[in-house]
């Protein structure tokens, strides 16, 4: 399973107004030590997994921003796609 598999919301997502960007996520001790155990107890190591996993993430989502037409809700096609139907 993977090591943010176990963060949850602390809040409904209806009560944002509740929370703040410090208690916006509960994440349990078992992911910790889940996290811990995965890199053999070696915290460098799991600093190291956990910011890479981050900058996965991130990559992902910057890839799905370019990829996503700033005219998708009007209808219009991406602004990545030049007129032959290519990427770029």
């Amino acid at each position: 399973m993977p090591v943010n598999a176990h963060v949850q919301p602390s809040a409904p997502p209806e009560a944002p107004e509740s929370s703040t960007e410090g208690d916006a996520f509960t994440v349990p001790e078992e992911a910790i030590d889940e996290a811990l155990e995965t890199c053999a107890g070696d915290a460098r190591a799991t600093i190291r997994a956990l910011l890479l996993g981050q900058a996965v993430l991130r990559r992902r989502v910057d890839e799905a921003r370019r990829g996503a037409s700033w005219g998708y809700p009007r209808g219009r096609p991406s602004r990545w796609i030049n007129r032959h139907g290519e990427v770029g």
